[in-house]
């Protein structure tokens, strides 16, 4: 598999390069050169979630890890169920909740950390990573007692909901979580300036675990695929994708590249509408983020969306009919949640909004697919004051609901991350 760095065409990579490198020069993100269709679509679309994901990654990367591995590693990632329940017939949910951070990113996170330990040559190595919500427990808990490997997190103070910070910041040893004193945007910021730092780079051996690394975007395909096989007609799918970072939809975008030949897909955000108010106007013009009870979309400067416009401009995708966003606020997101909960579906926020950005949206002749990227009790006090019920909680929130946060607290600046760093030089 042959990449480039989409600032810099001239910078050529390995997908093994890549996932070792995180961002290339510029820190402009890695991206394939190409992309080629995959074969027997309608038999592939009859196989099982596990082996189908072989032939799809494979079929991806190419002969840089071969089958064998991959079936190895895909088989011990992807450990856990996938479910596509019918809401009614014509609308189903992916619930993409089930692995041990109970959201979405434990797909990419447990096959980055696979891939890691396949091309690990035994140096130093650090995950720098940052979260505004789900990614933080998912890296931990892939990357939680690993030999060799510190993980550090960035997150946003008081902006994510306490059961996700529970998640993963009361898990010590080698995983390091830091609350900063901002926004999401800017605990990214300082990851890239972190990766910018050519010594501190060397010295802690850096990676990123955020959807910026192409092992995490690329495991995000597989379910796109599982979406496919549950519709009488893929052709007539419309997915509806709860977005913040834009790595989910470019994630769906490939997939549509490859084969999947869903019929569009709906970017869904909250009213950090960057995105939506750019496919209207042509206009980029990002406002400060404000905070939602949609936390994990709080991001006003989408990390993934140059690749989203190179799924377009290189490789061919007709964006403009294919893609559309649309921004729901809190109100209308709550409303969402209630609605759901009347037909019998409880959903996390994120999941709510998705769904009903679809329902605005879904065609007489067409089939939709919402994603649930979140399992419901992480935002136990959001729904349980939406709905007046209460909420129970799955065993893994159950299990570290009343243990210590271990965080530490920087200020959105880089020489105090830099100062935090320093014991982990060692």
């Amino acid at each position: 598999m042959q990449l480039i760095n989409i600032k810099h065409n001239s910078e050529q990579v390995s997908f093994r390069q890549a996932v070792l490198q995180g961002l290339g020069r510029d820190q402009g993100l890695f991206f394939p050169r190409e992309f080629n269709e995959l074969p027997d679509l309608p038999d592939l679309l009859q196989d099982s979630f596990v082996s189908r994901s072989v032939a799809i990654l494979h079929h991806l990367i190419g002969d840089e890890v071969s089958e064998t591995a991959l079936h190895r590693m895909i088989s011990s990632a992807f450990d856990f169920p996938l479910k596509v329940p019918e809401l009614d017939e014509r609308v189903h949910a992916l619930e993409l909740f089930h692995g041990p951070s109970l959201a979405f990113k434990d797909f990419g996170a447990r096959f980055m950390a696979r891939c890691l330990a396949e091309f690990h040559d035994g140096g130093p190595m650090t995950i720098l990573t940052a979260t505004s919500g789900d990614t933080g427990a998912a890296v931990a808990h892939a990357y939680f007692n690993q030999p060799g490997i510190n993980v550090v997190i960035l997150y946003p103070r008081g902006k994510i909901s306490l059961l996700q910070e529970k998640l993963f910041c009361t898990l010590g040893g080698n995983v390091t979580t830091i609350a900063v004193e901002s926004d999401f945007d800017t605990c990214q910021q300082l990851v890239k300036q972190s990766f910018e730092d050519e010594q501190l780079r060397l010295d802690l051996g850096l990676n990123s675990a955020n959807s910026i690394n192409m092992a995490r975007l690329l495991a995000q395909v597989c379910y796109y695929f599982e979406a496919g096989s549950a519709v009488p007609d893929p052709e007539k799918l419309v997915l509806s994708v709860p977005s913040g970072n834009f790595g989910n939809v470019t994630a769906g975008l490939i997939a549509r590249r490859i084969g999947l030949p869903f019929k569009r897909i709906i970017a869904a955000t909250n009213i950090n509408d960057t995105v939506p108010r750019f496919l209207a106007s042509g206009h980029w013009d990002p406002n400060p983020t404000v905070a939602t009870i949609t936390n994990a979309m709080d991001i006003s400067l989408p990390n993934n969306f140059p690749r989203v416009l190179e799924m377009g401009e290189r490789h061919g995708l007709p964006l403009d009919s294919l893609l559309s966003s649309t921004s729901l606020d809190d109100d209308l997101t709550r409303e969402a949640i209630r609605q759901l909960y009347s037909r019998g579906y409880l959903a996390d926020p994120h999941t709510a909004l998705a769904w009903a950005a679809l329902e605005k949206s879904l065609r007489d002749d067409e089939h939709g697919v919402f994603l649930c990227t979140a399992h419901p009790a992480k935002f136990l006090e959001t729904l349980e004051e939406t709905l007046g019920i209460e909420v129970p909680l799955p065993p893994e929130l159950e299990a570290v609901k009343n243990d210590r946060i271990l965080s530490s607290v920087i200020p959105g600046d880089f020489e105090s991350l830099k100062k935090e760093l320093e014991p982990l030089r060692s």
